[in-house]
This record gives C-alpha cells, sequence and structure tokens, in this order.
C-alpha cells in the first residue's frame, strides 16, 4: 500500500506527497497534462519539442541540468501521447533546489529565438536519426495513420513531418507555453523521506504564486469504431520482411483495457507463450513474433507484429496466423496459463512500486488517469480479469476490422534471436 497525500493550490496545482523513510534521496516529478493528442494537425511535435526546451533555462536559471547535479542529483524527462512527464531525483537535504528549478521554468521559462533554434535543430537531427534514416524508422507513422482517422493518435510523438519542427515560429512556440505549461494543468508527486506537512510548505512557497492560465484545449473527436479492414503494403529497403497487424482496443480506462493487455502475453510473453510456440517453434514459419498494447489514454492500439522465417512467405505467414487466431477464438484458454500470466502481471505492478522515483512518477501518472489511488488497486484490477474476458476480446480480432501493415523487404532475413524495441515514448534531455 503507497500512502499519499493529496492537495490542490488555490491556482489549481496538483500536490501529491508519499513519505518513503527507506530511502535518503527524495523525488520530484512533475507531469503537464499536454502530449502529441493536444498539437494541431497542422503544427505536430510541439510536446516533445517542449520536452527540449523546458532544459534551456529559465529567468532564474540559465541552466537546468547544472543546479541539480551540483545538488547530487539527476534528472531527464519523458513524451508520449498524453502527458509529458519531468523528473528530479536528489538528496533529501536539496529537494528544494528541484522545486525552485521547476517552479521557476513553470512561470518564467527562457523561451527565446536562440534557444527555440537550438531545440529545432536537436530534434530535427533526431527526427532524421530515428525516422528517415533507420531502415523501419516510419512504421509509426505509417501505422498510426492507417489506424486513425479523426483522432490525434493519428501522427507519432515526434511529429508528422520535419517541417512541422523547423518552421515552428517562435509566437506558436511561445503560445504552446503559455497554454498547457502552467500550475493548473500540472501534477507534482513527490516521494522521500520529508514529513508531508513539512514538504507541502515547501512546494507552497515554490509553486502558490505562480498564477492559472487561461487553458484552451482542442476539441478532440473520439475514433469511430471501426468497421473495415484497411491495408496498406510498402516495398522497400527494408533488411526484411516485416508483418503488422493492428486493431483497436479500449483506453487505458476502458473496461477491457487489462484484458488487452493478458491477451497480449498470453500470445508472445515469453518463449513460452502459445503464439510464440505455434508460429516460431511447431509451425516454424516465424522468424520473430511480438504481440503487445500501445496503453495510450483514449483509444489504443493492440498491435501483432511478424517476420517470415527463412523461405517463408508474407501469405503463407500471414495464413497460418489467422488460422492460429481462428483456434483461439474456438477454445477457452487454460485457467492455468491465465492465472500464471496475472500472477506474472500483478507482480510486476508491485515491483514497479518498490523505489520512490517509481512511486513518485506512479503516482502522477494515475492522478492524470483520474485517479491517484491506482497505484494500489491495479494489481486487483488485473486480478479480475477473467477466462470470458479473455474470449471476448479475442473475438474481437478479426478479419473485417484489422489494419494489415505489410513492409515487403529484399530477401535479407533476420536472426530469430532479435527482437526490435518499438516504443513511441521520447525519453531524453
Amino acid at each position: 500500500m503507497v500512502i499519499y497525500e493529496k492537495h490542490i493550490l488555490a491556482n489549481g496545482l496538483c500536490v501529491l506527497i508519499h513519505q518513503d523513510k527507506n530511502t535518503p534521496l527524495s523525488t520530484v516529478n512533475v507531469l503537464y497534462k499536454v502530449g502529441s493528442r493536444d498539437e494541431s494537425p497542422g503544427r505536430t511535435g510541439f510536446a516533445h519539442l517542449f520536452e527540449h526546451l523546458m532544459f534551456g533555462g529559465s529567468d532564474h536559471a540559465v541552466s537546468f541540468d547544472d543546479p541539480i547535479q551540483l545538488a547530487g542529483g539527476d534528472c531527464n524527462a519523458f513524451t508520449n501521447s498524453d502527458i509529458t512527464n519531468f523528473y528530479c531525483t536528489l538528496p533529501e537535504i536539496n529537494v528544494d533546489t528541484a522545486l525552485w528549478l521547476e517552479a521557476d521554468r513553470m512561470q518564467y521559462l527562457s523561451i527565446n529565438q536562440k534557444s527555440l533554434s537550438t531545440q529545432q535543430q536537436v530534434v530535427t537531427e533526431e527526427f532524421k536519426e530515428t525516422c528517415i534514416n533507420q531502415p523501419y524508422g516510419m512504421v509509426w507513422h505509417m501505422l498510426s495513420d492507417l489506424c486513425y482517422k479523426v483522432h490525434p493518435y493519428r501522427w507519432p510523438v515526434i511529429g508528422k513531418t520535419i517541417e512541422h519542427v523547423t518552421d515552428a515560429r517562435l509566437e506558436d512556440v511561445t503560445s504552446f507555453y503559455a497554454n498547457f505549461y502552467g500550475p493548473n494543468n500540472a501534477i507534482i508527486s513527490i516521494a522521500g523521506p520529508t514529513d508531508p506537512e513539512v514538504m507541502l510548505n515547501m512546494v507552497k512557497r515554490r509553486f502558490e504564486s505562480i498564477p492559472a492560465r487561461p487553458m484552451v484545449r482542442l476539441e478532440r473527436k473520439d475514433e469511430p469504431v471501426q468497421t473495415d479492414a484497411r491495408m496498406l503494403e510498402d516495398e522497400g529497403k527494408y533488411p526484411s520482411s516485416v508483418l503488422y497487424l493492428a486493431w483497436q482496443m479500449d483506453g487505458r480506462e476502458g473496461p477491457d483495457y487489462y484484458a488487452y493487455d493478458l491477451v497480449s502475453d498470453v500470445m508472445s510473453l515469453g518463449r513460452s507463450a502459445i503464439f510464440y510456440q505455434r508460429m516460431v517453434k511447431v509451425l516454424k514459419v516465424c522468424a520473430h513474433m511480438d504481440a503487445y498494447i500501445t496503453g495510450t489514454e483514449d483509444k489504443g492500439l493492440f498491435i501483432m507484429e511478424l517476420r517470415p522465417a527463412k523461405d517463408i512467405t508474407m501469405e503463407v505467414m500471414e495464413a497460418a496466423l489467422w488460422e492460429e487466431l481462428d483456434v483461439l477464438q474456438k477454445n477457452a484458454i487454460p485457467l492455468s496459463i491465465l492465472e500464471k500470466l496475472k500472477n506474472k502481471n500483478e507482480s510486476t505492478v508491485c515491483f514497479s512500486n518498490v523505489s520512490a522515483a517509481h512511486k513518485a512518477t506512479n503516482l502522477a501518472y494515475y492522478e492524470s488517469l483520474g485517479d491517484a489511488n491506482l497505484i494500489n488497486t491495479e494489481a486487483d484490477r488485473i486480478g479480475e480479469v477473467t477466462i470470458e474476458d479473455v474470449l471476448r476480446v479475442v473475438n474481437h480480432l478479426r478479419k473485417d476490422n484489422v489494419n494489415t501493415m505489410r513492409l515487403i523487404g529484399n530477401g535479407t532475413e533476420v536472426d530469430a534471436n532479435v527482437e526490435d524495441q518499438d516504443d513511441d515514448e521520447e525519453e531524453d534531455d
């Protein structure tokens, strides 16, 4: 049980404090409820750009990193479709240094043409390195655009095109900051040995005087239920062919979210997983396969990724996959397998809340979903998933509502032991 206090300051800032007497370190986590889904379709990549800009200094601190390092700490950040998150871990005695820096950049971030041009160049190089110059670098651009037609998840976190970042104007960037990076759109969570009352007073001293800002959030249309099958095929200079199958699934707070998560584990978590065994070991039609979910706050995606084995065509592999899905849809998954996976997931959730740093980050994230107490109840939600829930979800994975993306390679095969790390989350400073 993670015990915490929650306070809302007069300016709208949400403050979560967890006292952890087992560590000499404190973690200060500041989450802004802004991600790539809050961007205009013609100006994407701004949330990720701001992840960089926020480390460029403020009116009373030329550098953010240097004072943190001098205080014996470290800091970093990540951006995804839904949020931007900044975190610092440092000795308890120096925790006020982090609070001062976070408050100063919340109110007085240095945004000028020089800092903007510098970070535009950094992000542009990152776009080229991770997207343009990588064989599979545009996968998320293509797949997101295929699966989403109205929701802003249809572009990736780094931005839809490189020009949206390179052409960003100072007035556009300043407006984005003024709109989203105020106290009434932020959650600060702190975990460490300091007494909660003392910590709250420290937070108030630094943040209470920051005025709330009028905030305009673009209307976000719900993605319609998909009732058609969609196809995208791209033949290019890929090291090997890859098949992606993607289906719409519940968002983070949807009733079947955890069932989808468990189904992805049933299929591919470890070498004993059902689909991995059948497709890779028994039928030998895959060199590699994986199943995973995007885990977004709004309607997300359930994705299967497969690479054909040597001398196996994409058509043969895809046909085998649908046959295995048909078997899974007609036969209940053994209860022993489901319980094993539920126990594994529950233990993962529990272990994710061991360190003070993770507790601070998780508290802020769950609060952004609407309930910080999910940090204590998520394992229970996983445990409540039934065989019937899993079977219902599996039967949603059909041919008439699937998004199929085929990347046709040049014949170079990939080692069966090599696994790609696909992630829509950016982390750097």
